[in-house]
């Protein structure tokens, strides 16, 4: 039977995992607010284009929800590219999911104003920056699994 040696510091990545929990709760929270303050009934996900258009409410409901949306579409690749980096580079790897962890609030906090524009300003792009990162070591480590293995 095969084990797996977690190398050390991967405590690490495992608490920088968790990280986007409270992430997503926040959002979540703050599309609920945003929601009830647009007057925008469920199931409908997003305010029509009029609506939008008519309330300023409506627009901050679009980004708001927009901001949680590209956080969830985004983190399965956040989450793998942190652990595989993490099996060879554990405090690497946790420090890129905390600062894509703190990206993604500074990108919904810019979103939130309404203005989509402002989502990568104040700090926005550090996740897109941190993503790249984890995609980049991610891929080097599986590249230094499959080499080794070829060896």
């Amino acid at each position: 039977m095969a084990s797996l040696v977690l190398p050390k510091g991967f405590t690490y990545v495992v608490a920088s995992t968790f990280s986007p929990v409270w992430l997503l709760l926040w959002q979540s929270i703050a599309v609920g607010r945003a929601r009830r303050a647009a007057g925008i009934k469920y199931p409908q996900l997003y305010a029509e284009k009029a609506e939008a258009d008519a309330s300023r409410q409506a627009m901050v409901f679009n980004c708001v929800q927009r901001a949680h949306q590209n956080t969830l579409e985004y983190l399965p690749v956040a989450l793998i590219g942190t652990l595989v980096t993490g099996l060879r580079r554990p405090l690497l790897a946790a420090s890129l999911m905390g600062a894509w962890t703190l990206g993604r609030v500074l990108y919904t906090l810019g979103y939130a104003s309404g203005d989509p524009e402002k989502r990568t300003q104040r700090g926005g792009s550090l996740g897109s920056l941190a993503m790249l990162a984890l995609v980049l070591t991610g891929t080097w480590t599986v590249g230094e699994f499959v080499w080794a293995e070829m060896q």
